[in-house]
């Protein structure tokens, strides 16, 4: 599996993955992608979390530096206008507590980038990384055996057709013979399956504009 590295990945990224700091950042990011995408988050597919509170027991990424400058950027506001976002008065306690993190603020105490594959597995919720990528396998997912793969046997598509009336799922253009194309709800890329209930119609022109989106 080729993956290419497109930046650094921050040594406090990697303990947090339980890497140790002396591998190299290709083969943090190679073992990353093949951990998260024999994988997909339970949400994507079942749209609820199986894993409750366990969830918080997961790593929690940290603020990037642009992430930080933002919030110092909303911190000044509130303090110059008296007022948080939502239009109610800053209470005496945040005011504090914005004083602070405006005083001790170090641009070194963040990371400069976190990757798309790593942040793309975080929690919708509470941002922690979902379980699934460090405690389930691929197999253990479903009580079938996943049908894994970008080949879609015939019958599927057959049926996906006719549940989906030869009309794009997204757009909802009702689409002729050589207009159809199948596209994964949830990307291969990210863990989803080839089975019927991941499969919908699109046109050619919204399966291209999704590329490995998940849109639920």
């Amino acid at each position: 599996m080729l993956v290419v590295c497109r930046f650094l990945v921050d040594p406090r990224i990697k303990k947090l993955l339980g890497f140790e700091q002396d591998v190299a950042d290709k083969e943090v990011m190679t073992q990353w992608k093949e951990l998260s995408s024999r994988v997909c988050k339970p949400c994507w597919e079942l749209k609820y979390c199986p894993y409750g509170p366990f969830v918080e027991e997961s790593p929690l990424l940290p603020l990037t530096l642009e992430q930080a400058k933002q919030h110092l950027a909303y911190a000044k506001k509130c303090l110059k206008t008296g007022f948080f976002g939502d239009g109610k008065p800053l209470d005496e306690k945040r005011r504090k507590m914005f004083k602070e993190e405006i005083a001790e603020f170090n641009p070194e105490d963040y990371v400069k980038e976190i990757p798309e594959e790593i942040t793309s597995m975080q929690c919708t919720i509470f941002g922690h990384l979902c379980p699934v990528v460090f405690v389930a396998e691929g197999f253990t997912e479903t009580s079938e055996q996943r049908r894994s793969g970008r080949y879609i046997p015939f019958k599927i598509k057959m049926r996906v057709a006719r549940r989906d009336n030869y009309t794009c799922q997204v757009c909802r253009k009702h689409l002729n013979d050589d207009e159809v194309e199948f596209d994964h709800v949830i990307p291969l890329s990210k863990g989803g399956s080839s089975e019927e209930h991941n499969i919908q119609l699109t046109c050619y022109g919204c399966n291209r504009d999704k590329l490995d989106k998940v849109e639920l």
